[in-house]
């Protein structure tokens, strides 16, 4: 059973008939010429209206500070053929500033006007019981105001958008939502994870659950929870952690019926992951087949949110067969949450060598291994011991496949595998080849550490000895730098690569080194988190804001490059935050500001 768990006699189990697992949606192979809606027609004849928008309005504006995903955000407050028609430019002339700011005061509503604040009645400003640990004044000042940005960025969807889909692309959800914030205007998938993190450590435990039965929600409408919640990102989900987040509130409250009501949904998010598109079988050297996971997205169209730059990149492409190949690229690689990183480029400089779809990544696998445990341990619990026994031993084969596919003994790390561009493979199954292992360093690199922190009572998924070893190639990788953990050690002008450093990065290693069972892992975990608190400490008093991503070079710095400007907010830098102060504390006389102090450890350790 997952650590933390209570065990299932401590807790009275209310046995009932468990509605039936509804057949997983089927998923047809990317990429479908099909408009990205929910399949209304409505939906989709609005999707088609608002890029038409997106166009004149990049022609209207010019490229400088254009933001395309302000335009497919707009909900619309008229009769859709009537917009249409009113639409200036269309091919001739493009419209002026002043022609187009009259047409969309005339014909839509403000960009996030379908979504309203909403009330968070679990929240406290002090709640009981809430860092016990923080001691420094400062700290804990700091601290309750990024609690109370939870206030900031809780919404609930406006009721006006179920009763007219066709006049929105925001999806309509059951409870209320925590939104990352700035552009990110509705809910994501992976961000929720980290939020979740923080509403538990702010004891918002109903705001939390409420984050994840949305995603359950989504799960029972589409067979997958989305990328986000919005219409057009119906073709693609992002990395699984949703397994993780029940945990998470299941080990904070103990709800057994909460766990449950989402463990159907689970079963069906996982065959969504073994599916046709998202499974490689792959034979190692000794003749045995593992099948592992892969990021591929069912579209190849430009991505309605972004698609006047896609549509540019696109630009040098001749062949329509090609360009359709690219975007295919794009959309599988916003899949990956790391949109966009020199890890999916063949060329790091040129965006139209992404290549997602043929890598076998090492965080997909991760996540996938954890949610198969997940749901073993929830299915044990809730008594049913033969789904228990079965996703433990998927777990297992996954494990074992990990280790065969990806790690690599030489550096000490997993590293993604890389196919065949060519479909060069034996009645689908692909012969393992050393040299198509990605020896390039991401802090991906590391990512299964963090299962330390979920073994089941049996063995670590690396045991403390091959965690050491884990640990001192992190440690002379180049990635531990003065702020944080780098994404990468190429900088490429990409969002995810150097010297960007983001928080679900942090705090994932930082767990697993906590839980790799050495004194040194722990204090590498801790002197991780310290840097990453002060960083956003830093950057908080600097601007009064929590930023989306941090500049690891410098303490206090926010990070930046990437398809759009640098966002605040920030719904998971606001959890990873307040989870390491829960975790580590804060000592009473501890500096919270950007100090050298304790810095020698990182320095030293990538020059030995």
């Amino acid at each position: 059973m997952a650590a933390g768990l209570p065990h299932p006699h401590r807790v009275l189990l209310v046995l009932a008939l468990l509605p039936s697992l509804l057949r997983p949606r089927a998923v047809e192979m990317a990429p479908t010429p099909a408009a990205a809606g929910s399949g209304d027609e409505g939906a989709s004849a609005l999707l088609g209206l608002l890029l038409r928008v997106q166009s004149e309005a990049l022609r209207a504006l010019g490229p400088d500070g254009f933001d395309p995903k302000l335009y497919v955000d707009l909900p619309l407050a008229a009769d859709e053929r009537a917009a249409a028609a009113a639409l200036p430019g269309q091919g001739r002339a493009p419209p002026s500033r002043a022609e187009l700011e009259s047409y969309l005061a005339r014909y839509f509503g403000a960009a996030g006007s379908d979504l309203v604040a909403a009330d968070t009645p679990d929240f406290e400003p002090e709640p009981r019981g809430f860092l016990p640990r923080v001691e420094s004044p400062e700290a804990r000042e700091w601290a309750l105001e990024v609690h109370a940005l939870w206030k900031d960025l809780a919404r609930r969807v406006a009721p006006g958008v179920e009763k007219r889909p066709d006049r929105h692309t925001l999806l309509p959800l059951p409870g209320g939502v925590v939104v990352p914030g700035s552009r990110f205007r509705e809910v994501y998938y992976w961000d929720s994870y980290w939020v979740v993190r923080g509403l538990l450590v702010s004891k918002m435990y109903d705001a939390a659950k409420h984050v994840v039965l949305n995603l359950v929600y989504l799960v029972e409408k589409y067979g997958f929870v989305l990328n986000g919640a919005r219409s057009y990102y119906t073709n693609r989900s992002q990395p699984p952690l949703l397994s993780s987040m029940v945990l998470e509130v299941y080990r904070a409250t103990g709800d057994v019926e909460f766990v449950k009501g989402a463990f159907r949904s689970l079963l069906k998010e996982h065959s969504f992951w073994m599916s046709e598109i998202h499974n490689v079988a792959i034979r190692d050297n000794h003749g045995q087949v593992h099948n592992l996971s892969r990021y591929q997205a069912r579209w190849n169209k430009p991505r309605p949110e972004s698609a006047t730059i896609d549509e540019e990149l696109a630009s040098k492409i001749n062949s329509i067969a090609d360009k359709e190949k690219l975007y295919h690229q794009i959309a599988s690689t916003a899949e990956s949450g790391w949109d966009f990183s020199s890890r999916w480029m063949r060329n790091s400089t040129d965006m139209t060598t992404l290549a997602t779809t043929y890598i076998i990544p090492v965080d997909l696998n991760t996540f996938i291994f954890k949610m198969e445990q997940d749901i073993a341990a929830f299915a044990k619990i809730i008594g049913e011991k033969a789904t228990s026994e079965k996703f433990l031993e998927a777990s297992k084969a996954r494990h074992i496949a990990i280790d065969s596919i990806l790690w690599n003994s030489e550096m000490e790390q997993w590293l993604d595998y890389w196919l065949p561009t060519d479909g060069d493979s034996q009645q689908g199954v692909y012969q393992w080849k050393s040299d198509s292992q990605n020896r390039k360093i991401f802090a991906s690199n590391f990512f299964p550490l963090w299962l330390n922190a979920y073994h089941s009572g049996s063995a670590k998924f690396a045991d403390t000895a091959k965690s050491e070893r884990v640990m001192a190639s992190l440690q002379k990788s180049g990635l531990l730098c003065t702020a944080g953990i780098a994404t990468s050690l190429t900088n490429t002008s990409q969002q995810w690569d150097f010297p960007n450093g983001w928080a679900p990065v942090q705090h994932l290693i930082a767990e697993g080194l906590l839980h790799s069972g050495s004194e040194e892992a722990v204090k590498l975990a801790e002197d991780i988190a310290t840097r990453w608190v002060r960083t956003n400490y830093a950057a908080y008093k600097a601007t009064g804001a929590m930023h989306e991503k941090y500049d690891v070079e410098a303490c206090g710095k926010s990070g930046g490059g990437g398809e759009y400007k640098p966002q605040t907010g920030f719904g998971w830098s606001n959890g990873v935050v307040l989870s390491f102060l829960e975790e580590f504390g804060w000592p009473k006389h501890k500096e919270i500001g950007c100090s050298r102090q304790g810095e020698v450890g990182l320095a030293g350790a990538q020059s030995d």
